[in-house]
């Protein structure tokens, strides 16, 4: 595997490596970034965020980073859509503009949204003007260990026997399911993320779980905060483009793929009394709608630095990221979960005091 350490621009006829992150919403993808960038050691490394719904949390987490050699103009962020489903307006124009710069980078990073499908994404490198420049060096898939040992991406018996009961020749469907799964299967290497917060046998569980999932054998790799040496993320010459029949997709032969079984909306929150009263009130409401995923920024009284708070379920983290001078302090929080959202009574029980 290559490290990390500076060279120069890519010769002519070289392939630029590419390293797509996947996994599900809340795994720890952009927390993983953030610690590659912090170890780039000069390496001139691009980077794609993309996000589920209209307002992007993740590229301006990035930008805020305060890592010397990261600079905001290589960091594109696209929140339009997941990518598996805007790869021909979105991601090659992109792709493009990036291997078009004067000074080239010398590796791009895709984060893709917590709900893409990476196969769409490793397809459009076979795209004739893509692929003689640019080569997918791996798929990194991000696991969310606690939710796979809670049952989050289970089937739910009894929830299915529901459903036949009640209608017979009905499909049963797991959206949350097939995405994990297919994010599983596209992988090169899996990152067991947040591994402090089970046990050993807990965490040997889920390992067992994952490996049966995968087609072949794959590199798993455990991880707290995504903190793991970028020499072992970078530098896997999977050639995945060229590999795409060894990553069966739950979708391969669908025209498209959409997200009708999710929702996003993004609700604003006053200035916060309390950052403990009100990440208290975040991690109940998320149990109660059994939201999937909140994340976004408030404002809280007397205090200059914004609160960037993240949600998993019913798990919070919270910071101060950054000075607040001059800006609206006017909160705004996404919310995705499973179709069907009361986006009323989120809003009401989220602003309530």
């Amino acid at each position: 595997m290559n490290s990390i350490t500076p060279t120069s621009t890519p010769a002519v006829g070289v392939k630029i490596p590419v390293t797509v992150i996947t996994g599900f919403l809340g795994a720890g993808k952009t927390t993983l970034l953030r610690n590659l960038l912090s170890q780039a050691h000069g390496r001139r490394i691009a980077v794609v965020v993309n996000e589920f719904g209209s307002l992007g949390i993740d590229g301006e987490t990035l930008r805020s980073c305060g890592i010397e050699g990261c600079p905001d103009e290589d960091i594109v962020e696209l929140t339009n859509g997941c990518l598996c489903c805007t790869v021909a307006d979105d991601f090659l124009p992109t792709m493009r503009a990036l291997i078009d710069r004067p000074q080239p980078p010398e590796h791009i990073v895709i984060e893709t949204s917590g709900l893409a499908l990476p196969k769409p994404l490793l397809k459009a490198f076979g795209w004739p003007d893509i692929r003689t420049r640019m080569t997918v060096d791996g798929v990194i898939t991000l696991v969310d260990t606690p939710a796979v040992a809670a049952g989050r991406f289970a089937d739910d018996p009894e929830a299915i026997a529901a459903q036949q009961a009640a209608d017979p020749s009905l499909d049963h469907d797991n959206p949350l399911a097939e995405v994990f799964e297919d994010q599983l299967l596209s992988a090169d290497l899996v990152v067991l993320n947040k591994t402090d917060l089970l046990d050993e046998a807990e965490l040997e569980a889920v390992e067992a779980e994952i490996t049966a999932l995968l087609p072949r054998k794959r590199v798993m790799l455990r991880a707290v905060e995504g903190r793991l040496d970028p020499a072992v993320l970078l530098g896997l010459e999977a050639s995945a483009e060229d590999d795409l029949t060894a990553r069966p997709s739950h979708h391969d032969g669908a025209d498209e793929h959409e997200h009708d079984d999710f929702d996003s909306f993004v609700l604003t929150v006053p200035e916060q009394d309390s950052v403990d009263a009100f990440v208290k009130r975040l991690a109940e409401v998320a149990v109660q709608f059994d939201i999937l995923r909140l994340k976004g920024f408030a404002a809280v009284k007397g205090k200059a630095m914004r609160l960037a708070v993240q949600g998993v379920g019913g798990r919070m983290r919270y910071a101060f990221d950054r000075p607040l001078t001059g800006e609206d302090r006017t909160g705004r929080i996404v919310v995705i979960g499973q179709k069907g959202l009361d986006r009323q009574a989120i809003e009401t029980a989220l602003r309530a005091h």
